[in-house]
């Protein structure tokens, strides 16, 4: 590997997204987004559509101006350049591969243009090519390529420039569901071999999960969450990346003195002031216990009085392989959704629990 590949800098970040607005028109795309990228981080841009995150990548790379902000990298600012003078490579959907040009020649494209010595130019090329492990196919057209092998092509391509960070614009979507899937771990290996950041833009959150540092999940033009995926979904700061990030169920309810009271649920709950509040509690957090205890006295109701645990009816059990998902109705209508070890058919009145700590309060919808 060539050393030069990712340049040094000062300070932590290698790229610096300050405050940068853009407008299209009267609609605000963007507002106030401030992110950084570090050194050889893979950090993935997630949202839904017309969230704003393919036009903060064509910021990033020189394709759109922004209306207000700054965006720095490795201490040089890259808004006013074009884009051909910014150390990023973009990677769209659509490979956009010369159909007249051999494998060897789409990846050379780009150096020729920038009259890189015709003698250097196979090693190159050679190197990019080995790094997606397409060598053998050099002298192939596009057409006789795979969509996976076209894929690899468009990121050999990019590579072949040494950019300090590649941008990727939903790269992986044309591709077949297991395609898909075994790709997401060649471009995440690739990463970690070449140790570039990576800059990837998705709206399929399994897809952020699998291969990101970091998430920075966008909301209609706006930041919500940044975080790495484990936290963003163990710890979703907002009710919106609560229910973006996977499912959950959202429990609006009141505290008191330390109780938490959400429909059927109650829990005791420290450091929480008095007042509405909204908790994130995963299905996978939600426990199968056993039959509901019934009285002769009162029948149909449950006895459990214990915090954290609660009384429901299945109404529906969707089989997922090694677990189950099951939809519960509780007292007074509430339905809370519950992912449970795979098991036989189950139906009437259940107990389930959960570990209060997994009930993780949430800033809720204005």
């Amino acid at each position: 590997m060539t050393e030069n590949w990712q340049p040094t800098t000062g300070d932590r970040s290698l790229l610096d997204v300050r405050s940068v607005a853009k407008r299209f028109g009267p609609t605000t795309v963007l507002n106030d987004v401030s992110l950084d990228v570090a050194p050889a981080e893979f950090l993935t841009i997630l949202g839904a559509s017309g969230s704003g995150k393919t036009t903060l990548l064509r910021l990033i790379a020189g394709f759109e101006r922004p209306d207000a902000g700054e965006i720095w990298m490795a201490g040089e600012r890259l808004d006013p350049l074009p884009p051909y003078r910014r150390r990023v490579n973009t990677v769209f959907q659509h490979y956009a591969l010369f159909p007249h040009l051999s494998v060897f020649e789409n990846v050379a494209y780009g150096l020729r243009v920038h009259k890189t010595s015709a003698s250097e130019i196979p090693a190159r090329v050679n190197e990019a090519l080995a790094m997606v492990k397409m060598g053998d196919y050099a002298s192939r057209r596009p057409a006789q390529l795979s969509g996976g092998q076209q894929q690899r092509v468009a990121l050999a391509r990019a590579l072949v420039n040494r950019p300090a960070m590649l941008l990727l614009d939903e790269p992986l979507s044309a591709l077949d569901a297991a395609l898909r899937r075994e790709m997401q771990m060649e471009l995440k290996s690739l990463q970690r071999e070449v140790g570039i950041s990576f800059l990837f833009v998705t709206h399929d959150q399994e897809e952020a999960m699998a291969l990101s540092d970091r998430i920075a999940l966008l909301r209609s033009g706006v930041l919500e969450q940044v975080a790495a995926p484990r936290e963003i979904y163990q710890r979703p700061a907002t009710a919106y990346a609560a229910g973006f990030i996977g499912q959950t169920n959202l429990l609006r309810g009141e505290v008191r003195n330390g109780c938490v009271r959400c429909g059927a649920l109650t829990w005791t709950a420290f450091g929480l002031g008095d007042g509405p509040a909204t908790f994130s509690l995963r299905p996978e957090s939600i426990r199968l216990l056993g039959p509901q205890a019934q009285t002769s006295s009162n029948p149909g109701k449950t006895d459990v009085k214990s915090a954290g645990q609660f009384a429901g009816t299945v109404r529906r059990q969707v089989f997922g392989g090694a677990t189950d998902l099951v939809e519960i109705e509780c007292d007074g209508g509430q339905v809370l959704l519950a992912r449970i070890p795979s098991r036989g058919e189950i139906t009437g009145s259940w107990v389930f629990g959960f570990d209060p700590a997994n009930a993780v309060p949430v800033k809720g919808e204005k």
